[in-house]
């Protein structure tokens, strides 16, 4: 795997943000960006487009236009851009399985809106064996929290969320940023707390120091990796994806995990997910675990 930051761009201002915001990544990380479009030629309905040469130089001038803006705006970046002769969903897939983090425009706000290149966005972020991150037009525009920190949900076991936790030290030593770890948890169940682990929570004195130790322990490994990262620790009861989101406020990246599920209307990313990255005021990094 080549080491670099690739950022998908479609000519809408979701997409410049995505470059502009991956450029910044590159730059923290000392990685080259490359920008990727990606276009196949299909006849369309409009008799003047259905020149291929036409629309080559249409996805061309697309791609160029991006380079020029991003070269201009972030002049000691490494920079080349390329377009994928593929559907977008395949070849943004395809580009992203080389590179430490694909990046993508986010349409914003709601339980409905898409991302890049429409419902593809979600079916990129599904599919992907890299990290993703979404990014939405105003995020490339504001700058970024001078003291905000990577804000980072830790559920389940430490190999839960091994590789969402791994992405979140790395990217804040890039970023000379803190690391804030958010762990929530519910009220036993009797579905879902077994006797095994009411002992242990018992043995640790409650619930709520049960809870504290469970993100200790998944922590410890990555902050032996990176120990000049500051981390901050928060248990709270509640849902996960209401207790990040009320977290994400100062963030300057909230990171996720998530296991690709597949429901009747495609693939499925998880509640946590899904939440975050249409309710997030910051960008949003998906991460696959396993």
């Amino acid at each position: 795997m080549s080491r670099e930051i690739v950022a998908g761009v479609d000519g809408s201002p979701e997409s410049l943000a995505a470059a502009d915001w991956a450029a910044r990544e590159a730059l923290h990380r000392g990685l080259p960006l490359r920008l990727a479009h990606a276009w196949r030629w299909e006849p369309l309905d409009l008799p003047l487009a259905q020149d291929p040469e036409a629309q080559g130089r249409a996805a061309w001038a697309v791609l160029r236009g991006a380079e020029e803006e991003i070269a201009r705006r972030h002049p000691g970046l490494e920079l080349s851009a390329e377009v994928l002769p593929d559907t977008p969903v395949a070849a943004l897939l395809d580009t992203g399985e080389r590179a430490e983090v694909l990046v993508i425009g986010s349409r914003g706000h709601g339980p409905v809106a898409g991302f890049l290149l429409g419902s593809y966005g979600q079916q990129i972020i599904a599919g992907a064996t890299r990290p993703v991150v979404a990014v939405r037009s105003r995020d490339g525009e504001r700058a970024e929290p001078a003291a905000g920190h990577v804000l980072v949900g830790q559920l389940g076991s430490p190999e839960d969320s091994a590789a969402a936790l791994g992405f979140a030290f790395e990217t804040a030593a890039a970023r000379g940023a803190s690391v804030r770890a958010v762990r929530a948890w519910s009220l036993p169940a009797l579905y879902a707390y077994s006797p095994a682990s009411m002992r242990l929570a018992d043995e640790a004195g409650g619930l709520v120091p049960y809870e504290e130790k469970a993100l200790r322990e998944a922590l410890a490994p990555w902050r032996e990796k990176h120990p000049d990262v500051r981390v901050e620790e928060h248990v709270e009861l509640g849902s996960a994806g209401q207790v990040l989101l009320s977290q994400s406020g100062a963030a300057q990246l909230l990171v996720v995990g998530r296991r690709a599920k597949r429901g009747a209307v495609g693939p499925r990313i998880g509640s946590v997910a899904h939440a975050a990255l249409h309710l997030a005021p910051c960008p949003v990094a998906v991460v696959p675990q396993g």
